[in-house]
C-alpha cells in the first residue's frame, strides 16, 4: 500500500498544529507503509519509505490578484501543480482546506479514495473572512466540497466530529475520531536553559508560556489583556509569530506595548522558534497557557503536557479531551457569543479568569507538581505517534478493501 499526502505545511515550513500534525504522522506512517508528501514549497528529498516534494506557491501569475485573494488563487494553481505528476498511491489524504483541492482532483482524476483530516473547520472561523475577503467563500466551498466527497473522514476529537455532523452533509459512519500525537521521545523535559537566556528569560523566576500563531483563533489578546491581573513576580513569555492579517499585528503590537507601561518583565518573541528550543521554553515554563476561542485539538496542550508543564486552558474544543481538569491543569469556562465571531460574550471577564487559573497554579506547588506528573502520564497513555499511525493505516486499509 501508498499513500499520498497532500498538505501546505511540512518541514522545514511549518507554522500551525496541522504541519506539526503531518511531519509527525508522515514519519511514523512510513515506517508501517510506503509514504509520499506532496506539499507547498521547494523540498525534495526521499528515503525507502517516505517521499517529499515541494511545489511553488509564489506564482508570479497573481502578482497583481487583490491582495486577500492572492492566497486563495495561488493555493489553487499550487493543488493543479501537485496533481500534474502522475499519482501512483492507493489513497489520498489532504490535510487543511489548503490542500483540499489537491485531494479532490486525485480522487477524481486518478480513482483512488480521499481521506481528509479536519484539523479546523471554515464555518467555526470566520475571522479568516478579515484574511481572505471574499476568498473565504472559496476557502468554503473547497472545504465543504472535500468533506462531503471524502470516503473518510478523521476528526481529532470527538467534539469536532459533532462540529462535522453540524455543519456538514456527512454519514456518521464516514467519521473516525482519531487523536492527534506527540513523539515522546522529542518532547520530554529539558534542563538546558540556553534559548531562556537568549530571549531574556529568567529561569529562577516564574513565567507563564503561550505558544502558537497571532490569531483571533489563538486567543492571544485574551491572555494580553490578562496580565494586569497576574501576580507580579510572574513572567510573560509569548512565543507569537505569523500573523493572519496586518490589522491583528497592529492591534497585538499597540496591546502589548500598553501593557509594557506597567509591567516589564513581558518577554515577546515575534517568530517561530525551532523544535528545540520550544521545548526548553515548555520545559522551564511554570504554567502554559492556551486561551483559544476555537480549537479542534490543540497539539500544543500536549507538547506542554509531555514536558511536563502544568496547563491553563480555555474550555473549548478538543482541548476539554486532551487537558483534564485539576489533573493535567485547569479549564477555564468560555461562554461564547452565539452568533460568529464566536468572541467571549464578557472578554474582561474571561481575561481575570485566565489570570486567575494561572496565579492559581503558580501560587500552589504541591497542586503544580501533581499536573506536572499527571500530564506527562497521559500524554504517555493516549498520544503517542505510535499507536495513531496504526489508527489511520487501518482506516486506508478499509478503504482500500472497500474499493
Amino acid at each position: 500500500m501508498k499513500v499520498l499526502f497532500c498538505t501546505r505545511e511540512y518541514p522545514p515550513y511549518v507554522y500551525g498544529g496541522a504541519g506539526v500534525h503531518v511531519e509527525y504522522l508522515a514519519a511514523e506512517l512510513s515506517k508501517l507503509t510506503a509514504v509520499e508528501v506532496r506539499c507547498f514549497g521547494d523540498q525534495d528529498h526521499s528515503s525507502a519509505d517516505l517521499a517529499v516534494k515541494g511545489y511553488p506557491y509564489d506564482n508570479p501569475l497573481f502578482d497583481n490578484s487583490d491582495d486577500r485573494l492572492k492566497a486563495v488563487f495561488k493555493t489553487l494553481a499550487t493543488c493543479l501543480n501537485i496533481n500534474a505528476d502522475s499519482v501512483d498511491a492507493d489513497v489520498v489524504h489532504c490535510h487543511t482546506w489548503y490542500a483540499q483541492f489537491a485531494g479532490i482532483l486525485a480522487k477524481l482524476c486518478y480513482g483512488i479514495p480521499l481521506v481528509v483530516t479536519t484539523h479546523s473547520l471554515e464555518p467555526l472561523r470566520p475571522w479568516k473572512r478579515e484574511q481572505l475577503g471574499r476568498g473565504y467563500d472559496a476557502s468554503s466551498w473547497i472545504e465543504r466540497t472535500a468533506i462531503e466527497m471524502a470516503d473518510a473522514i478523521i476528526a481529532v476529537s470527538e467534539e469536532t466530529k459533532v462540529d462535522v455532523l453540524n455543519h456538514f452533509n456527512v454519514p456518521e459512519s464516514k467519521i473516525q475520531v482519531i487523536y492527534n500525537g506527540i513523539n515522546l521521545d522529542e518532547y520530554t523535559a529539558s534542563d538546558k536553559t540556553s534559548a531562556l537566556i537568549e530571549h531574556g528569560v529568567d529561569p529562577e523566576r516564574p513565567y507563564v508560556l503561550f505558544v502558537g500563531r497571532i490569531t483571533r483563533q489563538k486567543g492571544i489578546l485574551h491572555l494580553v489583556n490578562a496580565i494586569e491581573h497576574l501576580d507580579e513576580d510572574i513572567q510573560v513569555v509569548l512565543c507569537a509569530g505569523a500573523p493572519d492579517t496586518e490589522e491583528i499585528a497592529k492591534e497585538m503590537e499597540d496591546r502589548v506595548a500598553a501593557v509594557k507601561q506597567n509591567r516589564q518583565d513581558v518577554i515577546w518573541i515575534d517568530k517561530m522558534l525551532d523544535k528545540a528550543d520550544i521545548i526548553q521554553l515548555y520545559s522551564h515554563a511554570t504554567v502554559f497557557c492556551c486561551p483559544s476561542i476555537y480549537e479542534p485539538f490543540g497539539i500544543i496542550n500536549i507538547e506542554a503536557m509531555a514536558c511536563g508543564t502544568a496547563v491553563v486552558a480555555s474550555a473549548v474544543g478538543g482541548i476539554k479531551e486532551v487537558v483534564v481538569q485539576g489533573e493535567t491543569g485547569l479549564l477555564i469556562p468560555l461562554e461564547q457569543q452565539d452568533e460568529a465571531p464566536f468572541e467571549p460574550v464578557d472578554p474582561g471577564r474571561f481575561s481575570r479568569d485566565l489570570a486567575d487559573g494561572v496565579n492559581t497554579v503558580v501560587r500552589d506547588a504541591a497542586l503544580r507538581k501533581k499536573m506536572e506528573v499527571k500530564g506527562r502520564e497521559r500524554v504517555e497513555e493516549y498520544f503517542d505517534w505510535k499507536a495513531i499511525a496504526k489508527q489511520v493505516k487501518s482506516l486506508y486499509e478499509s478503504l482500500i478493501e472497500t474499493t
